[in-house]
């Protein structure tokens, strides 16, 4: 784990992530606040690609509760048995359209404790929902988030809640919106996990990692 990288030397970092692309954007196909929840939930060990591709039928059909659960558990199944988990997966999205239509009006919660009272919503999906919809500068901790947060020392932590914690308390309010976006995208296409894209990376030289390639 590398140590934690100064205050200036952050806000350098964010202000080259925010130069190359000032308003980063999730890669999960969505409609609304409710199929951005769904999708979301999906995603869980699986790509964004690859629910994106399942997700396109089923939202086509089903964009709210109510047309959710008039699909059925075995309706959803039939559109997103591709993915990874995909009869857990089913469960919980007509479980949670349930949860939202007696409990919620049918709307999706701007909160995080009703967010994770859903089921198949989780810390990471809630701040995922609460960031990407409601605008909230909350921090959704994925692989890429952790990996990167630790190699490069931006935002170590021994687990997601401590690399959570180490986002919002290191690095600038400015840049809190789109941090994990940011992040996720870099860890996603050049900071990866085994050989990781050093000569395409714009903070390399501020980079903690020891074993950087070329």
């Amino acid at each position: 784990m590398a140590k934690q990288l100064p205050y200036p030397v952050i806000q350098e970092i964010f202000t080259r992530f925010q130069n190359v692309e000032a308003e980063p954007k999730g890669e999960l196909a969505h409609t609304n606040a409710f199929t951005l929840v769904v999708a979301v939930a999906l995603s869980a060990q699986a790509t964004d690609a690859g629910v994106n591709k399942a997700t396109r039928g089923l939202f086509a059909v089903a964009d709210t509760p109510e047309k959710m659960l008039e699909l059925g558990e075995e309706g959803v199944i039939q559109h997103i048995k591709t993915i990874g988990l995909f009869r857990n997966k089913a469960k919980n999205v007509i479980k949670l359209s349930q949860k939202l239509v007696d409990e919620f009006d049918s709307q999706v919660p701007s909160s995080r404790a009703a967010l994770q009272s859903l089921p198949g919503v989780g810390r990471k999906t809630a701040n995922v929902v609460l960031n990407m919809w409601f605008g909230h500068p909350a921090q959704a901790v994925d692989t890429h988030i952790f990996r990167i947060g630790n190699r490069t020392g931006i935002c170590p932590g021994k687990d997601v809640d401590a690399v959570e914690r180490a986002i919002e308390d290191h690095i600038p309010v400015e840049f809190q919106h789109h941090a994990h976006h940011w992040l996720i995208l870099h860890g996603r296409y050049i900071c990866v996990a085994r050989k990781p894209k050093c000569g395409a990376c714009v903070i390399h030289d501020l980079c903690q990692f020891e074993d950087k390639t070329e």
